[in-house]
């Protein structure tokens, strides 16, 4: 598949993410055997990544989805300021709960959701992220499930996006320097 003008390289092609989407949904469905899962999207970048992981889990759950912001628009870097945009519409107390994320990399957001949904009493809470910045770290959280560590550059492509567009690339490009 030829790659768009501001993709420097492609860093995870189709094929590899889908051999570790499948992976990942063997694992989850091991550990949450016999257990009343809900499966947390967080909006909009894990959508891509939700999708493709539902479908390799092979025990009965459920999805909701959160829609979190700590990115401006047009913008790189993380402000620090989480905001809710929208909330689950399930009560998630004595459940299982499962967070999917497209990208951890300062791990503010995942914070800020763990201290949210905990506060709701499930009976588990983990998290799994597609991609992983652990260079990037500014707050200390452990990732249950990780897809890929990748190094400390803007990436977009399956759900990640770049002022909202290019989502819907089925690999994960590195941006050019300068775009």
């Amino acid at each position: 598949m030829p790659t768009i003008d501001i993709i420097d390289h492609i860093l995870l092609d189709s094929r590899t993410l889908q051999a570790r989407v499948a992976a990942l949904g063997r694992a989850v469905s091991a550990d949450y055997a016999g257990k009343d899962l809900v499966l947390v999207c967080v909006l909009k970048g894990g959508v891509v990544f939700l999708t493709d992981l539902m479908r390799q889990i092979t025990v009965p759950h459920e999805i909701e989805f959160m829609a979190i912001s700590s990115y401006g628009s047009g913008t790189r870097e993380s402000t620090g300021a989480v905001r809710v945009l929208m909330d689950l519409e399930t009560d998630i107390q004595g459940r299982n709960v499962l967070i999917v994320e497209d990208i951890v990399d300062s791990g503010r957001t995942v914070a800020y959701l763990l201290r949210t949904l905990w506060a709701r009493k499930p009976a588990s809470l983990g998290i799994c992220s597609l991609l992983n910045k652990p260079s990037r770290r500014v707050v200390d959280v452990h990732l249950d499930y990780v897809g890929f560590d990748i190094p400390d550059e803007f990436v977009l492509g399956y759900g990640l996006d770049c002022d909202e567009k290019y989502r819907n690339l089925p690999y994960v490009g590195v941006v050019r320097p300068g775009c």
